[in-house]
């Protein structure tokens, strides 16, 4: 498939010249310097949005979103991740000029909890449960064999997979049940568990992602801690390898052989 050209660019006299390949930042790099603030700003702009009421706010934290999730692709400068990027777009304002873009907002938690519910537990019955791929990509497959450690990976992608399960199934409750931006109530239904719109808000579009950030962090404590014996890359490289290596582990390449 093709590229887009090298960058940075620099652009003199209508001559393009790329910087010299020690200057241009890595992969790793950016990632380190773009995904968090993404990442970031997606809740405080759901949250404005919520307030406000007003489709600008929504659209801008779907599309800031979208390219955190998207940016591995988009580093490869391959042309078809950037197409993939516009089109993206395309149906974000689209969805915004309909007047639907809070609501997209509003399911995107329970369609990531979703959807890595299913990426966690579709791997339970193979022999590279999600959690063993994380360990051969961070730590190579000599750790996953040493004793213990591919029984605590299929553990853990098991307690994975029934969080980020009962997670979507509570932000899918309370979106319905919110007591007056929940679906039901703009069907003109009424609520059989009326929830604070605030609270819905609140916890639809940061306190879910708490919950995961904060498993996650005890999750490594737990790690390090059961395989005490063994030595543990920090908590900092850890998490940037894995947004660098998500894709492949998903396709479960790289992995167990």
């Amino acid at each position: 498939m093709a590229r887009l050209p090298a960058w940075p660019f620099i652009a003199v006299s209508g001559m393009t010249y790329s910087l010299p390949p020690c200057e241009q930042p890595s992969s790793a790099v950016v990632m380190r310097r773009y995904l968090l603030p993404l990442l970031l700003a997606y809740p405080v702009l759901a949250i404005v949005g919520d307030v406000t009421h007003r489709q600008i706010f929504p659209l801008i934290a779907l599309l800031l979103l979208a390219t955190a999730f998207m940016l591995p692709w988009l580093l490869t400068r391959r042309l078809g991740a950037w197409l993939s990027w516009l089109t993206v777009l395309a149906a974000l304002v689209s969805s915004s000029l309909f007047g639907f873009a809070d609501l997209l907002l509003e399911s995107v938690p329970i369609l990531v909890s979703a959807l890595l519910a299913i990426g966690f537990g579709r791997t339970l019955g193979t022999p590279e449960p999600l959690v063993a791929r994380f360990i051969v990509v961070l730590e190579g497959p000599e750790r996953l064999a040493q004793p213990g450690v591919a029984r605590y990976a299929r553990e853990i992608t098991w307690s994975w997979t029934l969080l980020l399960a009962a997670q979507a199934l509570l932000l899918a409750v309370l979106l319905l049940c919110a007591e007056h931006a929940g679906v039901l109530a703009r069907l003109g239904f009424t609520s059989p568990l009326a929830v604070p719109d605030r609270w819905a808000a609140m916890w639809l579009h940061v306190g879910g992602y708490l919950v995961l950030a904060v498993a996650f962090v005890l999750e490594y404590g737990y790690r390090r801690w059961r395989l005490r014996h063994l030595s543990h890359p920090g908590l900092h490289d850890m998490l940037l390898k894995l947004m660098l290596h998500w894709p492949e582990l998903m396709h479960g390449k790289g992995a167990i052989s």
